[in-house]
């Protein structure tokens, strides 16, 4: 396959080892997966209360687990319950749910960027 970076010819062949490759994704794509995940925290951090964003990082997305579902599209699992395990900040949960699935949709946008697989807009 080629680089998931400069790819912008896309084939099933390519696709399909890039969803093999990524089942095992800490081993083939860590430095992408931080960048992505990087590149998402600094666009929530300039958009939302930097405390709640360092929280929801550090204790509700570090435990989340990145899966590629095919034809370009990612999505960001998360454990269950996240607003019983956010602590050392308050915030009503109706907020939390709002920034939390605005900060999954940042980190899927940026997994489609870095690997090459956003949609020009």
């Amino acid at each position: 396959m080629t680089d998931p970076e400069t790819d912008d010819s896309r084939t099933a062949d390519n696709n399909d080892e890039f969803a093999r490759k990524f089942e095992d994704k800490y081993e083939h794509y860590f430095p992408q997966l931080q960048q992505a995940y990087r590149g998402a925290f600094e666009r929530m951090n300039d958009a939302y209360d930097s405390e709640l964003v360092h929280a929801i990082d550090q204790q509700l997305l570090a435990e989340s687990e990145p899966f590629y579902e095919g034809e370009g599209e990612f999505r960001v699992e998360l454990l269950e319950d996240p607003a019983d395990r956010l602590t050392g900040v308050l915030v009503d949960e109706e907020k939390l749910d709002a920034v939390l699935e605005r900060y999954v949709a940042e980190i899927e946008a940026e997994l489609r960027r870095v690997f090459g697989f956003d949609d020009p807009q």
